[in-house]
C-alpha cells in the first residue's frame, strides 16, 4: 500500500456511498485529493477557480440532486473562501463534504506559506469537523481515515442534512512519481446507517387528535423547503377535508396546492388591525424553514397564537414567532395524514373552523384581484417585467430568486397552482447576495430543465465569477433588474432617511451586463421600453443552446415609485 492510498480511497469510499459529484479548486497541497476524484470513474469532477463561487456551485448541485457534493481546496485562505456557502448550506440543510488540504501539523504557525489554523475552521456552521491523521502506510491510519469519511458522509445525509468538514494534512511529495498511477482499493469498507421511520403510537395519535379538536381557529404556515410530491398531495386533501388556512411563501414550494394562501405578504402589510385580529389563529402549525415575509412574521409575533406546533423529524427548532410550545418529531406528511379525516367535536365547532378559514380565503381573493388589477397597466418597471417573466415560465423549470428585492418581488407576484412543474430556490439560509448566481449555476450544471435566475445588479456583479469556468450552460437564463444600486435601502425604514445612503448604503454602480456577456459569449438582451418586452421575451424563452441574459436598465426612482404604488393599490381595497 502506498503512503497516499488512504487518501485516494476517499474517492472510492464516497463513490460506494452514492456520491458522484465533486468540485475541486486549483492548488498544489490538495493534489492527492484532486487526482483521486478526477481519476475515479464514478465521479463527475469539475474545476472552479474561485473558491467562494465553487462552494456555492457545489451547494446548488447538492440541492438539485439531494445528494452530498464533495468540495476540495488547497490550504490557507482558500478554505476561508468556502465559508459563506458553508453557512448557507448549514442553515438550508444542504449536504456537503468539505475536504480542505492542509500543511503538516508541525508547520502550523511557523510562517510557512499558505498555512493557517484550519482545524475547526467553520466553527458551528458545520454539523461536525474532523481532522484526519497524516497519511502514511500503516493499517491503523487507513482504518482511521476510512472510519472518519464513513461517519462524515452518513452525518451529512442524516436529517437535518448539512455540511461536514474534513481537514486533511498532507506531506510532500504530493504528486505521482514517474511510472506511478492511481489505483483504488477494491475492499474499501462501507459503514451504512439504516433509516427508520417514526410513526405515532396509538396513545400519541389519540392525544394529538384530541388537542387538534380543541381549536377552531387554525393556521398552517409552510416555510422554505424543496418540493415534496407526497406532501403536496396530502396537503391538498387535508385542506379540503379540514378547511384550514395553509399560508405559503413562494419559496415554500406549495404553490401547486390550489387553496394555498399565497398573497399573505400583500394583504398583511396593508390591511387594518381589525382584519389582523380576525385572522389571529388559536393554533399555529408550522413546517419547513424560514419565511420571506416580514409582514407575516410581524403579524404572528404581534398576534400570538395560544399554541404553536412545529413539525419536523428531528433536530433543533427555532422559535421564530415567539410562541413555540410543542415540537412534533414527524415527517410533515405523516402528521397531516394522521389528522386528515379527524372530525370536529360538534357541528358548531366545524362551522367555527370553516368560518375562520373563510376569513383567510376572503383576504386571499381580495389581494389576488388587486394584484391582477395592478398589472393591467402597461407601465414598465421591475415589478411588471418580473410579472411577465413569471407568467411565461415553461411548465417544467427551476426559478432561482436572488436576495434583496428579487425574492420579495416574486413573493408579492406569486405562483399560481397551474405552475405545478416549477421549483423555486433561493439562498434564504443566510439571505446573503454573495452566491446567488453561483448556486443557480450549480443547479444548471446538474439538471436538464431550464433554470431561470431573477437577480438585482449589485448581487449579480458581486458574484460574476460564477461564470469563470469552462462549462456550458445552455439551459441557463438570467434576468437582471439593474437600477444601478441597492434599491432596498431606498425602501426599508431607516436608510431612506439617512443623508449618507446614496454613497454608503445604496452602493451606486455604473455597470451593465453587456461587456460580461461579450467576455463569456452569452446572448445579451436589453429592455429600455415597454414595447421591447414582447420580442425580448420571445428570444429569451427560446432555447437554442446559448446562455442568455436579459437586462432591464432603469432608475431607482421609477422602481421605488412603482413599488409604492403597488402597496397603495392593495391598501386602497380596504378603504
Amino acid at each position: 500500500m502506498t503512503r497516499l492510498q488512504p487518501i485516494y480511497d476517499i474517492a472510492q469510499l464516497c463513490s460506494q456511498k452514492g456520491l458522484s459529484q465533486a468540485i475541486v479548486c486549483p492548488g498544489s497541497r490538495c493534489a492527492p485529493l484532486t487526482l483521486a476524484f478526477v481519476n475515479h470513474p464514478g465521479f463527475n469532477t469539475r474545476t472552479i477557480s474561485d473558491e467562494r463561487s465553487a462552494a456555492f456551485i457545489a451547494t446548488g448541485i447538492a440541492q438539485q440532486t439531494s445528494t452530498p457534493v464533495v468540495l476540495v481546496c488547497t490550504s490557507g485562505s482558500a478554505a476561508y473562501n468556502f465559508a459563506p456557502a458553508v453557512a448557507e448550506a448549514y442553515y438550508q440543510r444542504i449536504p456537503l463534504i468539505i475536504l480542505t488540504a492542509d500543511r503538516p501539523t508541525e508547520w502550523i504557525d511557523q510562517w510557512d506559506g499558505q498555512t493557517i489554523q484550519q482545524e475547526g475552521l467553520y466553527g458551528k456552521h458545520v454539523k461536525k469537523s474532523f481532522q484526519l491523521p497524516e497519511a502514511e502506510s500503516h493499517v491503523d491510519v487507513s482504518w482511521h481515515i476510512n472510519r472518519i469519511v464513513n461517519e462524515a458522509v452518513n452525518l451529512s445525509k442524516d436529517f437535518p442534512c448539512g455540511p461536514v468538514h474534513i481537514n486533511v494534512p498532507l506531506r510532500e511529495p504530493l504528486y505521482l512519481q514517474k511510472n506511478e498511477s492511481i489505483k483504488f482499493s477494491e475492499s474499501t469498507r462501507v459503514i451504512e446507517r439504516m433509516e427508520t421511520h417514526t410513526f405515532f403510537s396509538e396513545e400519541q395519535a389519540n392525544q394529538l387528535i384530541a388537542d387538534w379538536n380543541g381549536f377552531s381557529k387554525i393556521a398552517v404556515v409552510a416555510g422554505q423547503d424543496n418540493y415534496n410530491d407526497r406532501l403536496a398531495k396530502v396537503l391538498e386533501r387535508f385542506i379540503r377535508h379540514q378547511k384550514v388556512a395553509l399560508v405559503g411563501d413562494v419559496i415554500s414550494n406549495v404553490h401547486s396546492i390550489a387553496d394555498t394562501i399565497r398573497y399573505a405578504d400583500s394583504f398583511l402589510g396593508q390591511c387594518p388591525d381589525s382584519v389582523k385580529r380576525a385572522l389571529q389563529p388559536e393554533l399555529l402549525v408550522t413546517f419547513g424553514k424560514s419565511v420571506i415575509s416580514k409582514n407575516l412574521k410581524l403579524f404572528l409575533r404581534q398576534n400570538k397564537s395560544l399554541k404553536h406546533w412545529h413539525i419536523q423529524p428531528k433536530g433543533d427548532v427555532p422559535d421564530t414567532f415567539q410562541s413555540l410550545n410543542k415540537v412534533i418529531e414527524s415527517e410533515p406528511e405523516n402528521f397531516f395524514e394522521l389528522l386528515m379525516n379527524t372530525k370536529s367535536a360538534s357541528e358548531f365547532e366545524l362551522i367555527k373552523r370553516q368560518n375562520f378559514y373563510t376569513l383567510w380565503e376572503a383576504e386571499e381573493h381580495r389581494a389576488k384581484r388587486a394584484v391582477g388589477q395592478f398589472f393591467e397597466k402597461s407601465e414598465l418597471h421591475e415589478l411588471s417585467l418580473l410579472q411577465e417573466v413569471i407568467t411565461q415560465l415553461p411548465a417544467r423549470c427551476n426559478i432561482h430568486l436572488a436576495n434583496s428585492m428579487s425574492v420579495r418581488y416574486a413573493n408579492f407576484i406569486g405562483l399560481e397552482a397551474g405552475k405545478k412543474g416549477i421549483r423555486v430556490f433561493a439562498n434564504r439560509g443566510t439571505s446573503g447576495i454573495d452566491g446567488c448566481t453561483s448556486t443557480a449555476v450549480g443547479h444548471a450544471l446538474s439538471s436538464e430543465v431550464p433554470n431561470f435566475l431573477i437577480i438585482g445588479d449589485v448581487a449579480f456583479f458581486y458574484d460574476r465569477n460564477a461564470f469563470w469556468h469552462n462549462y456550458a450552460l445552455p439551459n441557463f437564463r438570467v434576468v437582471i433588474l439593474n437600477n444601478h444600486g441597492g434599491i432596498i435601502f431606498n425602501l426599508i425604514d431607516g436608510p431612506e432617511n439617512a443623508p449618507e445612503r446614496q454613497e454608503f448604503f445604496i452602493t451606486n454602480q455604473k455597470l451593465t451586463a453587456k461587456n460580461l456577456c461579450g467576455e463569456f459569449g452569452f446572448d445579451y438582451l436589453k429592455i429600455e421600453s415597454a414595447r421591447q418586452v414582447k420580442n425580448a421575451l420571445v428570444d429569451f424563452f427560446t432555447f437554442d443552446g446559448k446562455t442568455k441574459i436579459l437586462e432591464l436598465e432603469g432608475t431607482q426612482k421609477v422602481n421605488k415609485n412603482a413599488f409604492e404604488k403597488f402597496k397603495k393599490h392593495i391598501k386602497s381595497t380596504y378603504q
